[in-house]
């Protein structure tokens, strides 16, 4: 994968840890606020990583929609590897992070442990759910370029709207939604979510997987079902949460995370 120097970065933090490297990728709307609650206890097995998608946090909104493609944040993703010198690393993504993660675990399977994932409707869906979401994602996306900040507002999946969230994650993830960038949400609508399903994928998942399943969240349910018979090499860890799986049971999750860390270093 190919990069130039100049070129627009995602940006991303490196806390302290003991152990491997594990790269974090959040949500739609969300930032690396999100893991506040997560980065101490897994830091005794792993250093993180948080990553922040384009326009949100303090990643830049760049224009071209290329960036935007599910590929395109492969190389960003192994530019964030290669500047820290890892030679192999964990990811896990949460939401819509976790397509790009499972599907960066499938194409750079040779720099990576294992992957983690949260319930991701985005990453598993089927081809009715993609042509839906193809069908109306300019629309959507021009929404938001005409309505700035107001517009992301109303988006049902607004981190403002979210229950059972620890109130320091939530405060944290509100003063973070100040920074989101309308032409980065756009462009996040139309050129990355559409384009994240990892179905084809699945099959050939070639390293150790781990999906923390928010059991509470009854439409990912299907989605959950269909992952546990058709993807390779995972095992599913059942948490009392809804969709923040990380952030609803923070504890659960982290004591699963460190688990699966420390039983795949070495494979």
């Amino acid at each position: 994968m190919q990069y130039a120097e100049n070129a627009a970065k995602i940006t991303f933090k490196v806390y302290p840890g003991n152990g491997p490297y594990l790269l974090l990728v959040h949500g739609f709307l969300s930032s690396k606020a999100q893991w506040l609650a997560n980065i101490e206890a897994l830091g005794r097995v792993c250093r993180p990583i948080t990553a922040e998608l384009w326009g949100h946090g303090q990643s830049p909104a760049p224009e071209d929609p290329t960036l935007y493609a599910p590929q395109a944040y492969m190389t960003q993703f192994e530019q964030i590897r290669q500047q820290l010198g890892i030679q192999r690393w964990f990811v896990c993504g949460y939401s819509l992070g976790a397509g790009l993660t499972i599907r960066y675990a499938h194409d750079c399977a040779a720099q990576v442990y294992g992957h983690i994932f949260t319930n991701s409707n985005s990453a598993l869906a089927d081809a009715k759910q993609i042509q839906q979401w193809v069908d109306t994602a300019a629309k959507s996306a021009n929404n938001i370029r005409q309505g700035g900040m107001a517009a992301i507002d109303r988006i049902p999946v607004h981190p403002r709207r979210a229950r059972n969230w620890p109130e320091q994650v939530k405060a944290e993830l509100l003063k973070d939604c100040a920074l989101l960038k309308p032409e980065g949400i756009a462009n996040t609508l139309e050129f990355t979510n559409p384009y994240t399903s990892i179905r084809q994928l699945a099959a050939q998942n070639p390293r150790p997987a781990l999906l923390c399943h928010g059991a509470k969240e009854r439409r990912f349910e299907h989605n959950k079902q269909w992952a546990e018979t058709h993807m390779a090499n995972l095992t599913i860890a059942e948490l009392d949460t809804g969709h923040g799986v990380n952030m609803e049971d923070a504890d659960a999750f982290n004591q699963h995370v460190c688990q699966f860390i420390s039983q795949h270093t070495t494979d």
